[in-house]
């Protein structure tokens, strides 16, 4: 129904805006791919699954007050998920936040580059300086 659509999407937008929601909210969606060894490892190759979790995180809900906030709260998380140490999840993880990174670089470059790429190319650039 409706009314569970939309409520069920209001709670997801609320986590993914919260302190490490959006880690919460990859390992919730991704969890039930596999219960570690060779399903998890499938699970990572499952591109399609990946893509769907992205194009969720790349999505700005109705509730946020605007879209840089948005980018603002979970780009950064986005790209902690870079860094998750669990080497099973890594994977999925580093597949989920490039495909986001890509789709946000898409659909709004200058917030993507302001909150994903410049953080992330800093060393980079600190370092040929």
């Amino acid at each position: 129904p409706a009314w569970l659509r939309r409520l069920c999407g209001q709670l997801l937008s609320e986590r993914l805006m919260r302190p490490s929601g959006v880690q919460a909210v990859v390992r919730g969606i991704m969890e039930g791919t596999g219960a570690g060894g060779a399903g998890a490892e499938a699970a990572a190759v499952d591109w399609r699954k990946c893509d769907v979790v992205a194009k969720i995180l790349a999505s700005c809900p109705q509730q946020c007050r605007s879209l840089q906030e948005y980018y603002r709260l979970v780009c950064p998380q986005v790209l902690g998920l870079l860094h998750i140490q669990d080497k099973l999840a890594a994977r999925q993880f580093q597949r989920v936040a490039t495909t986001t990174l890509l789709t946000m670089a898409k659909e709004h470059p200058q917030l993507a580059e302001k909150y994903l790429l410049q953080p992330l190319l800093a060393p980079l650039l600190r370092c040929s300086e």
